[in-house]
C-alpha cells in the first residue's frame, strides 16, 4: 500500500487484517506529511512490514516483488493548494502512479488506483463512468492530474496487460489517525469546534457535490479485494450527495451559533455535479455511512477543551 499512512490508509491498514488474516500487509509512505502516529497502536494480530520510501525514486521493483495487489494511495490531494504547485502535483500524481504500475507490471500484482469524482469537474444532470469526454472537465491541477494518471493506466492496461481497478471516491470525509482537515467536512467540521468561521466559497452554498464516508472507503477497497474485480473499469464511489448548506446545517445542530466566511477561490467556477454509482452497486456494494453519523464522530472526537460546555456537554447519540 503507497501512501500507507494518509488520511484512507491509516484507517485501512487496521482493518485489513481482520478482513485478510493470512495477508502481509507491506506500508509505504515517505513520511512527508510526517504522520508518524499513523503506525502507533496497529491491531497485534496483523502482519506488517513499513518501508520509508518515495514512489518517485525509490526502487519499485525491489519493493512491490511478490506483492499480489498494490492498493495505490499515495498522490498530492490538496486541490486548492495544487494550483501553487502545478508540475510537482502532476509530477507525482502522474509520472508517480505510472511508476507503480510499471513496477506492478514487472511483479505480476494488480493494481487498486484511488481516482476522485472530481474529475467529472462540472455537469449538466448526473453524470457516470461512461459519459462523454466533454464531460470530464477537472477544475484543479489536482484533479486534472488524476485524469492523466487514469489515461495513464488505461494505456498500459491495454498494450502491456496490467490487471487493475480505478475508483474514483468522493470527497472523502471521516475520523483516522493520518486524517487531513483540508477537504470541505473535515476542515468545517474543525472550524466549528474551534470557533472559527467556516470558509465558505462565495458560489458553492446550494451546489451540489458527491462525498463519500471513510469507513465506505475502506469496505469499498475491501469489497474490491474479495470480488478479486480488476477488471479494469472506472467506478464511482461515494456515500451520499449534499450541498455545503446541507453541511452548515448538520454543524449547527451540532455546534450551535456558527459564523460562515464567505471567501474567492480559484475553482470558483465549478457549478454543482452529481455522479452515479450504480456500477459499484451493481457489484453488489452499498454504501452505510452517513454524512450526519461522519460529522458527529468528528465533533465528538475533538478536544472537549476548545468546546463551549453547550457542545461539550451535547449528547451525540445519532
Amino acid at each position: 500500500m503507497t501512501g500507507a499512512l494518509g488520511h484512507i490508509g491509516s484507517r485501512l491498514i487496521r482493518e485489513l487484517p481482520s478482513a485478510f488474516p493470512d495477508g502481509e500487509i507491506v506500508m509505504i509512505d515517505n513520511l512527508a506529511t510526517q504522520r508518524y502516529g499513523s503506525l502507533f497502536s496497529l491491531p497485534p494480530y496483523g502482519k506488517y512490514r513499513f518501508i520509508e520510501a518515495d514512489i518517485m525514486t525509490a526502487d519499485l521493483d525491489s519493493i512491490l516483488a511478490g506483492a499480489d495487489i498494490v492498493i495505490h494511495l499515495a498522490a498530492m490531494t490538496n486541490a486548492s493548494e495544487s494550483f501553487r504547485a502545478k508540475e510537482l502535483v502532476e509530477r507525482v500524481n502522474v509520472e508517480g502512479t505510472e511508476r507503480v504500475a510499471g513496477a506492478c507490471l514487472n511483479a505480476g500484482s494488480r493494481m487498486i488506483f484511488i481516482s476522485t469524482t472530481s474529475v467529472y469537474g462540472k455537469s449538466r444532470g448526473v453524470v457516470d463512468e461512461d459519459c462523454f469526454p466533454a464531460d470530464l472537465e477537472p477544475q484543479s491541477p489536482y484533479a486534472y492530474s488524476k485524469l492523466k494518471a487514469e489515461q495513464c493506466l488505461q494505456r498500459i492496461g491495454g498494450e502491456e496487460g496490467l490487471r487493475f481497478v480505478i475508483c474514483r471516491f468522493g470527497t472523502v470525509f471521516g475520523v483516522s489517525l493520518g486524517m487531513r482537515f483540508h477537504t470541505a467536512i473535515n476542515k468545517f467540521s474543525w472550524q466549528a469546534v474551534m470557533r472559527q468561521p467556516l470558509t465558505v466559497w462565495r458560489t458553492a452554498l446550494n451546489q451540489n457535490r458527491p462525498y463519500l464516508e471513510l469507513g465506505d472507503a475502506v469496505r469499498a477497497i475491501q469489497f474490491i479485494l474479495k470480488k478479486s474485480l480488476f477488471d479494469s473499469k472506472i467506478y464511482n464511489v461515494l456515500t451520499t450527495h449534499a450541498t455545503v448548506r446541507d453541511i452548515i446545517d448538520l454543524l449547527t445542530s451540532l455546534v450551535p451559533d456558527l459564523s460562515v466566511e464567505y471567501v474567492d477561490s480559484e475553482i470558483m467556477n465549478q457549478l454543482s455535479y452529481q455522479v452515479s454509482n450504480r456500477r459499484f452497486q451493481a457489484q453488489g456494494f452499498l454504501p452505510q455511512g452517513s454524512l450526519r453519523e461522519g460529522i458527529g464522530e468528528i465533533v465528538h472526537l475533538l478536544p472537549s477543551a476548545y468546546r463551549s460546555d453547550e457542545v461539550a456537554s451535547k449528547n451525540f447519540s445519532l
